[in-house]
């Protein structure tokens, strides 16, 4: 585990071999990955539904893939609906999930990866602060959609979602 960051390592985080938080999660996708089963292991309301592990976090490459593809956007984008959160929300729809389920496998995948990003903060850009919204806001996006399976899929997948940060 990364020490906590001083103010010394902090200014040299600005430095050129500093990472930006996609550079990081994209780097810590597996050991993320690990730690979010971790997580959801203790969750009895969430193990009640019986899944392999591969199954519960089978869709978490491609939706830690839209996160990431999205930290390297400008903020001015427009971000299309993502796919992958609306199948997720689907499947689990008909795995027995509740919507409250969703909503505590989406919190604990937000802790995993603000967690991986404390332990790797020796190493961020500190300017990229503000993608920490940006992941917030990515999260519950793809929430909403994981909660919105009763929604014809084809017209959720349409609407172009606005950021938060401009």
């Amino acid at each position: 585990m990364a020490d906590t960051p001083t103010k010394s390592n902090r200014a040299q985080a600005g430095a050129a071999d500093a990472e930006t938080m996609a550079q990081i999660l994209e780097g810590e996708l597996r050991p993320l990955i690990h730690d979010g089963l971790s997580l959801v292991e203790t969750q009895e309301d969430l193990m009640a539904i019986p899944l392999t592990g591969a199954d519960r976090t089978g869709h978490l490459p491609q939706l830690l893939a839209e996160v990431i593809a999205r930290l390297r956007l400008p903020s001015s984008v427009k971000v299309s609906t993502s796919l992958a959160a609306g199948q997720h929300g689907d499947l689990r729809r008909k795995q027995g999930y509740s919507v409250a389920m969703l909503v505590e496998e989406s919190r604990i995948l937000q802790i995993c990866l603000f967690t991986t990003l404390h332990k790797n903060a020796t190493r961020l850009d500190y300017e990229l602060l503000l993608d920490v919204a940006t992941i917030a806001d990515e999260m519950d996006a793809q929430l909403k959609l994981q909660t919105l399976c009763d929604i014809d899929a084809s017209a959720v997948r349409t609407q172009p979602r606005s950021l938060l940060i401009n």
